[in-house]
């Protein structure tokens, strides 16, 4: 009867080893990918932030204005304003 009970205390170790391995293996996997995402970005610069009087400029990086989608002409406070309608969160 003893020797029974050994070979599931041995069956039940072994069977709680195997998702200890598997998220260690999962976890190295996804760092490595990672490594491998930000190494090939390709990105020198990282930029930097600069204050002016009244607002903040990326200056540097990786982005290109080019690229961007253009501003509105008008912000969504101007809208709102000539519409009259005002903002749900707003409180006097």
């Amino acid at each position: 009867m003893a020797r029974g009970n050994i070979g599931r205390v041995r069956a039940t170790r072994s069977a709680g080893v195997l998702p200890v391995v598997l998220a260690i293996t999962s976890a190295a996997l996804l760092t490595g990918a990672a490594v491998y995402t930000v190494d090939r970005a390709g990105c020198v610069d990282p930029g930097q932030y600069i204050r002016h009087d009244n607002h903040i400029e990326l200056v540097g990086g990786c982005v290109d204005g080019s690229e961007l989608p253009a501003a509105p002409r008008e912000s969504a406070h101007e809208a709102d304003a000539k519409s009259g309608v005002q903002p749900s969160n707003f409180r006097p």
